[in-house]
Formats: structure tokens, C-alpha cells, sequence
């Protein structure tokens, strides 16, 4: 039995941070804070559950489940295929990795290109630089702790311990007023915004990221492997608390000071340019690159290792390429287009990951019950599709599901949930007493 040294283990929880932490994770804070203003603290507490919470239980819980395909086949194997399938295109090439791709330029290369110069064209060249050097670091998924826990994260950490230290010598003041949805459920909207971080399905990815990092350190013990996965995820989950925590309050800060502004891009922008003058316009971009750097790293890697257990004819590192590439092209589309459809999509996906998690947490009293699993996400997958069906226009769930409560405010799958969880316990404890008294008849009939 192999236990990793505090250092290598920091190191780690230091790596898993980094593929947690993308531009999504910079921006989002900043802007719930600038939105929900005297009522930062409420909405953030809400937006933790969503956005550190579930993601570090998502860690544990495919780590005890040995991946995700296990996981998911609990409630049915050709549910399992299709879910894996879904997650990994959605948080890998269909959308995660290229919103990585794209973010940067949109919020920190695009508004300071001079006159004259093509849109088009210098995305282009961004992307292609940004996907080479996200290729390079993912063709060895071995040396990622040495690449990102020992160099990428602590630099980006770094950088973002200079803006911390700006706030305190150069306070921005006090906050703003809440706004629009935060002014009547700072608690609910903080607890939905969480779900644009992508974190909790980007989680059921990781998973593997994780063990394959563990285990390169000498660790080959599956408990052992659980064992540290839990402990990286605290250390990771850690850090996003203390971070979200700073960017929440300059965002909300930022708010009294500055007013409303259109994203959370342009929030951090005021911020920086308030702290450091023009040089924090430099040192945003470099914070937003790395931070998209890393995750891409992330994704491409774990999309690579799962898209090669499917079959022998494609190699981890042709994966490598195939989604890199793809990835390029599809960031080239521009930021605004992926998250019309980002939206919806993940409407429909995080609830179902949300409740996955939940019933891998309680397994204990489940057991891996088919009728627990199965009634739970399919009731769940019902309503949170018509969510997902609203955001591109077709809105027959308000006619059909309108009346469950907090259906209204985007939690309608909850209710649904906690009945198919209820049910299922139901029904697996009448099975399972049925068997009982079989076994005592056929025992009685033997004797």
C-alpha cells in the first residue's frame, strides 16, 4: 500500500483546480456579485452548491464508482452509453473545449485589436496558437501534474493573488443594489448561475483524469485511489471557495462603483483597469489564457482517454488531434453562438449529473438499486429536457409541467427527483421483502 507524499498530493488537488478553474469560473463570479449586490453573500452561498459542491462530490463519486460508464450503468446500460456519450461530447468538443477556446479572445484580445484588423482572421491565428500549445500539454497525460500542478496553476494562482492584493491596497467600496432576478431569489438564481461553469459534468470527466495522475505517482490500490481523489477534490474545492469568495466581492463592489455592466468580462475589466491602470488589461488576458489553458488541457485529455476505449482503431493520441482540431474550428464560430446553444444543453444535462451524484453519495442505502437509479433520472430527465427544449424555443413543458413547484424558477426537476428516489426505495424494499418470503417458503418446503 502506497500512500502520496503531502507534497505530491497538493500537487494533485492543485491539478484538479486547474481543470476545474476555466475563464467560465473568472467571469460568472465577478457578475453574480455585480448583479446581486447587498445580496453577494446569499446568491453566492447557492452558487457554491452548483458550482464547488457538486463538482468535488462528482470527483469522489466516480472515483468510487470506477468512471463514469459504471456509474451511469446503474440505471441502464444503454442509458449509460448514451449519457457518457453526451457528457463527453457536450463538456469536450461540442462545446466545453471550444467556449475554452474562444472566451479569451472575445473578453480580453477582441475589444484592443487595432482598426483594420480582421475579426476573422485574428481569432483564427488566436485559436491555432491557443489549440497547438493545448495539444502539445495533451499528449502526455502522464506529466500533467508536473506540467499544470507545478508550473500552470500556481502561476495562474499567482497572478490572481496580485489582483487580491490591489483590492486590499486600493479598495473599490461599498456594494451595489441587487438586480433583476437576485432582487426576489438571490438564493435560486446564485444556485442556477452555477450550472454555466460546466464544473459538475466536467467532474464525471475528470474522474479519470485524476486516477490516471494518482496512480503515475505509485498508487495502485483502488481504495487508495478513492482515498486521494477525495482528498484532491477538498484541496481543489478549497480554493474555488476562497476565489469565488474575492471575485464575488469585487464584483459586487465593482457594482457600486461602476454601475451595471453587460458580462462578468467587463465587470473584471473595471475591476483591473481600477487596481492597475492599462497593465491590468494585460494582466487579465494572461489570467483568462491560462485559466482556458488548463481546462482545455483537461477536457481534450479526458475526452481522449474515454473516446479510445471505444475502439482500437482510433489511438489516444489521433483523439488527441481529431479534437483539438475540431475544437479550433468550432471556437471560430464566435463566443455568442456556443453559448446559445451551451445553455439549453446543459438545462437539460445538469440536473440529471446533479441527481447521478446525489444517488452515488447515498449508494449505501440504495445498493445500486436499477428501480432507485432508474425512476429517479428518468423522472428527472423528463422535466429538466423540457427545460432544455424551452431555452431553443419549443415551450411545451410550461403547459405540460407549469404546475410543479419551483418549476417557475428553473428548479422543477427537484420535486420529480426526490418522488423517483421515494418510489424506487419503495418498490426495491417490497422487492426485496418478497424475496425474503420465497427463500423462508423454499427453505420450508426443502426441510
Amino acid at each position: 500500500m502506497k500512500q502520496l507524499s503531502k507534497k505530491d498530493l497538493l500537487f494533485v488537488g492543485l491539478m484538479l483546480f486547474s481543470l476545474f478553474f476555466g475563464a467560465g469560473n473568472l467571469i460568472f463570479p465577478p457578475f453574480l456579485g455585480q448583479s446581486a449586490g447587498d445580496k453577494v453573500w446569499i446568491a453566492l452561498g447557492a452558487f457554491l452548491i452548483t458550482a464547488v459542491g457538486f463538482p468535488v462530490l462528482g470527483v469522489i463519486a466516480v472515483a468510487k464508482s470506477g468512471g463514469l460508464p459504471n456509474l451511469a450503468s446503474r440505471v441502464h446500460p444503454l442509458f449509460a452509453t448514451i449519457f457518457t456519450i453526451l457528457i463527453y461530447l457536450s463538456i469536450g468538443p461540442c462545446l466545453g473545449i471550444p467556449r475554452a477556446g474562444s472566451l479569451p479572445f472575445e473578453m480580453v484580445v477582441a475589444p484592443y485589436l487595432p482598426q483594420g484588423v480582421s475579426d476573422v482572421l485574428a481569432r483564427l491565428l488566436f485559436t491555432l496558437v491557443f489549440f497547438l500549445v493545448a495539444y502539445w500539454l495533451s499528449l502526455s497525460p502522464t506529466k500533467l501534474v508536473d506540467r499544470m500542478g507545478k508550473v500552470l496553476t500556481p502561476t495562474l494562482l499567482s497572478l490572481i493573488l496580485v489582483v487580491v492584493i490591489g483590492s486590499i491596497f486600493k479598495p473599490l467600496g461599498a456594494y451595489g443594489e441587487a438586480t433583476g432576478a437576485y432582487i426576489e431569489s438571490p438564493f435560486v438564481t446564485g444556485f442556477l448561475e452555477g450550472y454555466l461553469t460546466m464544473d459538475t459534468i466536467a467532474a464525471l470527466n475528470f474522474g479519470i483524469v485524476i486516477a490516471l495522475a494518482i496512480r503515475t505517482k505509485g498508487v495502485q490500490e483502488e481504495k487508495d485511489v478513492v482515498s486521494t481523489s477525495i482528498k484532491a477534490g477538498l484541496i481543489a474545492g478549497g480554493l474555488l471557495v476562497v476565489i469565488y469568495g474575492v471575485l464575488a466581492h469585487l464584483g459586487a463592489a465593482s457594482g457600486g462603483r461602476f454601475g451595471v455592466t453587460e458580462n462578468g468580462a467587463h465587470t473584471l475589466t473595471n475591476v483591473m483597469t481600477y487596481l492597475f491602470g492599462q497593465p491590468g488589461a494585460v494582466l487579465l488576458a494572461v489570467i483568462f489564457t491560462l485559466a482556458c489553458l488548463t481546462t482545455s488541457v483537461g477536457l481534450i485529455t479526458s475526452c481522449s482517454q474515454y473516446f479510445a476505449t471505444l475502439t482500437n482503431k482510433v489511438s489516444y493520441k489521433n483523439w488527441v488531434r481529431i479534437l483539438a482540431v475540431s475544437s479550433m474550428f468550432l471556437a471560430n464560430m464566435g463566443l455568442s453562438k456556443i453559448l446559445a446553444i451551451s445553455i439549453p444543453v446543459l438545462d437539460m444535462i445538469y440536473p440529471i449529473a446533479i441527481m447521478l451524484i446525489v444517488l452515488a453519495m447515498l449508494d449505501r442505502f440504495f445498493k445500486q438499486s436499477r428501480a432507485v437509479y432508474g425512476l429517479t433520472i428518468l423522472l428527472t430527465g423528463v422535466v429538466s429536457i423540457m427545460y432544455g427544449l424551452g431555452g431553443f424555443g419549443i415551450n411545451v413543458g410550461v403547459k405540460v409541467f407549469g404546475n410543479l413547484p419551483l418549476y417557475a424558477k428553473g428548479l422543477g426537476w427537484v420535486v420529480p427527483a426526490l418522488v423517483g428516489m421515494l418510489v424506487g426505495y419503495m418498490i426495491e424494499v417490497f422487492m426485496g421483502k418478497n424475496k425474503e418470503v420465497e427463500s423462508v417458503e423454499l427453505t420450508a418446503e426443502g426441510e
